[in-house]
């Protein structure tokens, strides 16, 4: 279906046939537009901001560009296109048709796979709410603006889900999605990486990569579901996380860009040298990136998971781009694990392949993150220097599963807690770090112009050049 913009609640799912779920739609859009006003981007609700709106949902030709006011932004419902032919692909219904409905038995279990996708896009939005007075650029605002905005109709697509599949609990779910907030010690968000603070752009590059890349895997993964209007939905809202993962891709780019000129510049790699002529040198943005990185590791859950088994078994939730693989049953198959084995080494077991299926999510994710930091490296390798980003271990900085609490270095060798005490700070950002970071954070919101700590984009936005005024301010 076309979307109608006359609507007001934009939507291709034909919401006007439907009264009952338009009124109340209709009924939770207002406090949506209050937690907006109250928690979304602070203090730019009436500047004029370049922004893309989906107006259909083939990849080809979705989105057009105009200025607009944050809360007149035209939120909406959007699915892709119904496929008649489509079949489950996977697990012990694999090949039978898809449900246009929810069986009575999966209703608990989709409800909170909904809610806990649903309740991560608000989340970033509270985040990052004050980033915009550190903008970089007026490029970089307006890139903000427009994940923001995105994280706000993605929000929308889980709560239309709630609403007209899962009766009373699904309107309550709903508005409890804009009653917790991002680090509230009483109503936290549902994930812990979630709750973490975003106060400087270096973060919020790393977020967007990486943990805005776990949504990637995690929408991947619903896409594939039985209940086909779950999977039509997460199927249009990953056309739009590609563009945060663009953002955090090319924003850490850019970084280490500038950092390579000023260490060209002065001719010496030397950390505080780099510091003193305001750029952020590499050791501190691989520090940032272990944090991010092993921060957005917790997200896939447990290695072992008999919970992902069952959703992986009664359709609800697959593999990433489950075409990819011989055995949709995968009933017979079983994944090797390395695991800790109480005493400071490891032992390997073997799992049932279907206990394992967040295993083999995070391991996709680890390989998908790996492509951006070989490009940054390429850029480091280019200009002459021998320092290389890298991903640390997965077992590193575990919070849940089976490395949960167990120290390890950066290659995921155990050590004792002594020694990770005494080094964690080399591995993560510490307090002086992030002053130093936060000392760079000054707003660059004049037209033409771009912080010195980094480089300016290869090209603006759809086909505007980068020093186009993206965002007008009042």
């Amino acid at each position: 279906m076309s979307i109608n913009y006359q609507d007001r609640i934009p939507n291709n799912v034909d919401l006007g046939s439907n009264r009952t779920l338009q009124r109340a739609l209709e009924h939770w859009q207002p406090e949506f537009l209050k937690w907006w006003q109250d928690l979304g981007p602070r203090d730019f609700q009436v500047a004029d901001v370049y922004l893309r709106t989906a107006t259909s949902v083939d990849a080809k030709g979705w989105a057009t560009y105009g200025f607009v006011h944050m809360p007149e932004y035209r939120w909406g419902i959007f699915l892709a296109d119904r496929d008649p032919n489509r079949k489950i692909g996977f697990g012990d219904n694999y090949g039978q048709e898809v449900w246009q409905q929810i069986p009575g038995e999966f209703r608990a279990i989709l409800r909170r796979l909904i809610v806990t996708q649903g309740d991560t896009e608000p989340a970033s939005v509270e985040q990052q709410r004050m980033l915009g007075h550190t903008a970089p650029s007026l490029y970089d605002l307006r890139n903000l603006f427009q994940v923001n905005v995105e994280e706000g109709r993605h929000l929308w697509a889980m709560v239309y889900l709630l609403h007209a599949y899962f009766g009373r609990d699904g309107r309550e779910e709903a508005e409890e999605l804009l009653e917790r907030h991002s680090g509230d010690a009483n109503k936290p968000r549902i994930l812990g990486t979630f709750n973490e603070p975003i106060n400087d752009w270096l973060s919020f590059f790393m977020f967007t990569y990486f943990t805005d890349r776990d949504g990637k895997f995690q929408l991947k993964s619903l896409a594939e579901s039985s209940f086909d209007p779950l999977a039509r939905t997460c199927s249009f809202m990953l056309t739009e996380e590609a563009h945060h993962m663009f953002v955090g891709d090319t924003g850490i780019n850019r970084v280490v860009r500038r950092t390579l000129e000023v260490m060209k510049e002065l001719g010496t790699e030397d950390p505080l040298a780099v510091r003193n002529a305001g750029a952020i040198d590499l050791p501190t943005v691989q520090k940032y990136l272990n944090f991010w990185f092993s921060s957005s590791l917790d997200l896939f859950g447990s290695e072992t998971s008999s919970n992902a088994a069952s959703y992986f078994a009664n359709g609800l939730k697959g593999r990433p781009d489950e075409a990819q693989y011989e055995d949709h049953i995968a009933i017979e198959q079983s994944f090797s694990l390395e695991l800790p084995d109480g005493s400071g080494s490891t032992k390997v077991e073997q799992i049932p392949m279907r206990n394992a299926m967040n295993e083999v999510t995070r391991g996709s994710y680890v390989r998908d993150c790996e492509l951006g930091v070989k490009r940054w490296n390429r850029l480091i390798e280019k200009a002459g220097y021998s320092f290389r980003l890298s991903l640390p271990s997965t077992r590193f900085r575990r919070n849940i599963g089976a490395w949960a609490g167990v120290p390890t270095d950066l290659t995921g060798r155990p050590i004792g807690q002594e020694q990770f005490s005494a080094q964690i700070g080399e591995w993560l950002p510490s307090e002086s770090d992030r002053a130093y970071i936060m000392s760079l954070m000054h707003g660059v919101h004049e037209q033409g112009k771009m912080a010195a700590w980094i480089a300016p984009p290869d090209r603006g936005i759809n086909n505007n050049p980068v020093d186009y005024e993206y965002v007008r301010l009042h």
